[in-house]
């Protein structure tokens, strides 16, 4: 079955980012996600190939997700790697999942396993997470890049004692979500907020190994107690 027959709320369940897709053209995959993105499109008076090509370019990317080990890699690959795979797309998810996850505590607000609080906790997330990643972008790496192969070990024990930081926050969010376990009868938001947020936390966890394991290693060894 293509993308164009599938239902609205399928796509919002099934593929990462489809939600901020579907928000930018105005497409109502919550109240009206029974309709297929054909008919959806058809009546929003769009061209549906674009956002079909679109949603290939998301899946494509939840597919790629390890294809490769970049333990082999340079450290320019390696930091381009992080930056694209990682920093950007962060980047993307974080405010789509703050405003999926305000809308759910708005309209559910008063049913006991609501998540509230998460919209509050993936902004300061967000905040805390660009705040890291502008430090990586502006300081280490170019720091790394640049290097003949020696670099100080403080600037990468600062950025690990963060890592660990974020692992904590994803912990607090497994707390806010019941370890984003989606209610049986959640609507298609609720649904596709759970999704975004088990892609978010296997990115981030994936994106902190990627540091810590191989390019930190490469520099500033982790201490083993």
């Amino acid at each position: 079955m293509t993308y164009l027959d599938q239902s609205l709320g399928q796509l919002a369940r099934r593929i990462p980012g489809a939600t901020r897709l579907f928000d930018q053209h105005h497409l109502d995959f919550c109240c009206a996600g029974n309709r297929t993105l054909r008919t959806a499109a058809e009546e929003a008076g769009i061209e549906a190939e674009p956002i079909v090509n679109e949603l290939h370019v998301l899946q494509q990317r939840t597919d790629d997700h390890a294809d490769r080990d970049w333990g082999g890699a340079s450290d320019s690959e390696l930091i381009n790697h992080i930056l694209v795979r990682y920093h950007a797309v962060h980047r993307e998810q974080l405010p789509e999942l703050v405003r999926l996850a305000r809308r759910v505590e708005h309209v559910h607000g008063e049913r006991p396993n609501c998540p509230h609080g998460l919209a509050d906790h993936l902004e300061a997330m967000a905040q805390e997470l660009d705040s890291h990643m502008r430090k990586e972008e502006l300081v280490l790496f170019p720091m790394i890049t640049h290097s003949q192969g020696g670099i100080p070990d403080m600037p990468i024990a600062v950025m690990r004692m963060e890592h660990d930081s974020h692992g904590a926050e994803l912990r607090r969010l497994s707390e806010l979500t019941n370890d984003i376990t989606t209610p049986r009868d959640a609507c298609n938001t609720w649904r596709a907020l759970y999704l975004g947020l088990r892609t978010f936390r296997e990115d981030l966890m994936a994106h902190i190994h990627t540091e810590n394991n191989i390019l930190f290693e490469r520099f500033a060894p982790a201490q083993i107690h």
